[in-house]
């Protein structure tokens, strides 16, 4: 039986749900494909697969299926040097399932050594995303915004090209 939680969020008490999925969740899981510069599919450590959505940004399209937006496939590349391949930590957002049924997340590399990598932040910071603040999943949005205002400011990434 599935429990809702705050945000929308919820859970299966039967364990049917991978990961324990609820809000502010963390799971360790590893990319096994870029999608697009702000989508990922993963495996989780128990073995079940997810779509994950990046929180608080939006990159410009790269689906050879939709039109390409100018820098979607820079976004992407970008995304993939990232994390293609890579374990990554999944925190969950307060609403943890997006209207495609996508995993909604704030998305980290694990430290090596000193602090771990903030990527959603990273892909913003370097111009390869915008900003896109949904609530209730709007606890990082001050931090993303003055990192896009930045990139705005110094003309990175799409900031320089697009004309945006």
């Amino acid at each position: 039986a599935a429990v809702a939680l705050r945000g929308g969020a919820w859970r299966h008490d039967d364990g049917g749900d991978p990961g324990g999925l609820y809000a502010g969740a963390t799971l360790r899981a590893r990319v096994t494909e870029v999608t697009d510069g702000d989508t990922v599919a993963v495996a989780l450590e128990d073995g079940h697969s997810e779509r994950v959505r990046y929180i608080g940004v939006d990159t410009p399209e790269s689906n050879p299926h939709e039109p390409i937006q100018c820098f979607g496939p820079e976004a992407k590349a970008a995304n993939e040097r990232l994390v293609g391949g890579r374990q990554v930590v999944l925190v969950v957002g307060a609403e943890a399932r997006d209207d495609y049924g996508r995993l909604l997340a704030y998305v980290h590399r694990p430290a090596t050594r000193g602090a771990g990598f903030f990527v959603n932040a990273a892909l913003v910071r370097r111009g390869f995303a915008r900003t896109l603040t949904i609530a209730p999943n709007d606890e990082r949005a001050p931090l993303l915004r003055r990192l896009e205002s930045a990139a705005g400011r110094a003309g990175r990434g799409l900031w320089g090209v697009c004309g945006t």
